[in-house]
């Protein structure tokens, strides 16, 4: 098992160039057509955010979080999620919309979904500068704890490269689940601490909102930017995170190569 995970990866990084080009690709081919092209890949979740920061900060007049403006600490929250739910969602049906590629003998259909999510990163990377520019304009000067968001942003690409192997070939064979994923993020939106701070839960309960994955990456970008927490100081939390991420990722490669041989007949 250890040999074949060896061997995927290695394989990967060979492709890294094509999973590039793809992902390259897809960016652009999203946007084709409309006039303002890649540039509505990063305007719309600017329009989100800024609704949201209307709705909570000037409609609900909700105060300050953590000692630092709402505007600051939701961004911190929102922009980590944008990233997985994109993630996840372009992912999951990124086998049927190149089956064309699918059904080529010699073409390597694991990369389909690191394409996507690399696709996703190229906004993900103008948001996060997005968060920089932010906290200077409020006022905040740069930290030495910032740079431990790259590792984050890596934490949640793993994560995203698991899930998004069983949710594409899953979606080859259920159809509708695309629509039951897009569903889950909706509850997981909503269920992660995004909007509303841990601390608003009691501790019995607490523990089981722990269990989401993207808790600790969402905690950790709050980390970085607003409490200057290493991540190494949250060993326990780090330590949950790897494991099951890193079972997520073992089972999304069986799981894969298990369905992989059939795809091409049900597309």
């Amino acid at each position: 098992m250890l040999k074949e995970i060896y061997l995927l990866v290695k394989d990967l990084i060979k492709s890294r160039n094509l999973i590039f080009e793809l992902a390259k690709n897809d960016f652009k081919g999203r946007y084709a057509g409309s006039f303002l092209g890649v540039m509505w890949g990063f305007i719309n979740p600017l329009i989100t955010m800024a609704i949201y920061w209307f709705v909570f900060q000037v409609g609900f007049r909700t105060p300050e979080m953590e000692k630092v403006p709402y505007i600051l600490w939701m961004i911190a929250g929102t922009i980590p999620w944008y990233f997985f739910s994109d993630a996840v969602n372009f992912s999951s049906t990124c086998l049927i919309e190149y089956s064309y590629l699918v059904k080529k003998v010699v073409f390597r259909v694991d990369i389909l979904p690191l394409a996507k999510i690399i696709s996703a990163l190229f906004i993900h990377i103008f948001l996060v500068v997005f968060i920089f520019v932010m906290f200077f304009l409020y006022g905040y000067h740069f930290d030495i704890h910032y740079i431990q968001i790259v590792y984050y942003i890596i934490a949640t690409i793993y994560l995203c490269i698991g899930i998004s192997w069983i949710t594409s070939a899953l979606v080859v064979f259920l159809k509708d689940f695309s629509q039951v994923i897009q569903i889950l993020l909706q509850f997981g939106f909503w269920l992660t601490p995004i909007f509303w701070s841990y601390k608003m839960i009691p501790d019995n309960l607490l523990v089981f909102f722990k269990l989401n994955p993207m808790y600790y990456i969402i905690s950790g970008f709050r980390d970085t930017f607003i409490e200057h927490v290493w991540f190494w100081e949250r060993y326990n939390q780090t330590a949950y995170f790897w494991i099951v991420s890193s079972l997520i990722f073992l089972g999304g490669v069986l799981f894969f190569r298990r369905l992989k041989p059939h795809f091409a007949d049900l597309l």
